[in-house]
């Protein structure tokens, strides 16, 4: 049986240490990155089976590495590696299509356990629609944000949970609490600059 290859994204060598050795006795092949942007280059032109990435890193959230992976090959499982203070934006992300997340310090049962059932809900699950679907849900919410203080703030605090009441996708969503102009305005053309002011804040986040 082919082993599994499994990639390993986090700013903590002691981290990809221990995921890599666990792993890899468990028979995966595994590659480590420490560095969110180098991890989500290789996420993309590479092949693999799952991802597993952290949440917090300097140089790119795990956020925006979740987002572009999933644009890029939408059946392609993550994991996010959470610290306790960010377990509540791993549940976001799992929300906004996560297929698992696992809080650190963590067993290699714990670790095993999340892999395998990452890998199960992949080969069972269709891969979510990444084009934009509801284009005037988004305007609501783009136009809502650039009046309402309130909104910002429970978007900011909230995340996907603040967008509830909107008919989006996950990757809809993922869009709107990354900042991603680039991807909205290409499916929704050029924006105003008052739609614009909280996507440009959120990029910078």
């Amino acid at each position: 049986m082919e082993k599994k290859k499994a990639l390993v994204i986090d700013d903590e060598q002691v981290v990809l240490d221990s995921v890599s050795k666990i792993l890899t006795d468990e028979r995966y092949k595994v590659d480590v990155s420490l560095s969110g942007r180098e991890g989500l280059n290789q996420a993309i032109e590479k092949e693999y089976d799952i991802v597993l990435t952290d949440i917090r890193m300097p140089d790119i959230g795990g956020m925006r590495v979740l987002r572009d992976i999933k644009r890029a090959k939408p059946s392609l499982p993550v994991v996010m590696i959470t610290g306790y203070a960010s377990v509540r934006s791993s549940v976001q992300a799992m929300k906004l299509g996560a297929a698992d997340y696992i809080e650190k310090p963590f067993t290699p049962d714990q670790l095993i356990r999340a892999v395998a059932s990452a890998l199960d809900i992949a080969a069972a699950k269709p891969p979510e629609e990444q084009d934009l679907i509801h284009k005037e849900e988004m305007i609501k919410v783009l136009e809502r944000a650039a009046s309402d203080s309130e909104f910002i703030a429970k978007l900011l605090y909230e995340g996907a949970d603040a967008l509830e009441e909107y008919d989006l996708t996950g990757p809809e969503k993922l869009a709107l609490l990354t900042g991603d102009i680039e991807w909205i305005e290409k499916h929704m053309g050029p924006l105003k600059t008052n739609q614009k002011l909280w996507l440009e804040q959120r990029l910078s986040a």
